[in-house]
């Protein structure tokens, strides 16, 4: 038997992440993201249920 293995290599395993003691500046500034996320999928989803914001017409050739 040869020393090479056919087929795809499995990938190795990770080392699970550690909780990490964060300062209370660290946590305002993660809940302020969430909140900047929330919002900003709100606005977008207020702008997809309203009327489109470009109003497309008849569109016309160039040529007369």
């Amino acid at each position: 038997m040869s020393g090479r293995q056919g087929g795809k290599m499995k990938p190795l395993k990770s080392k699970k992440k550690q909780n990490k003691d964060l300062d209370p500046e660290e946590l305002a500034f993660k809940e302020k993201q969430k909140a900047d996320a929330a919002a900003k999928k709100a606005l977008a989803s207020g702008i997809k249920s309203g009327k489109p914001l470009v109003g497309g017409g008849i569109k016309k050739s160039g040529k007369k």
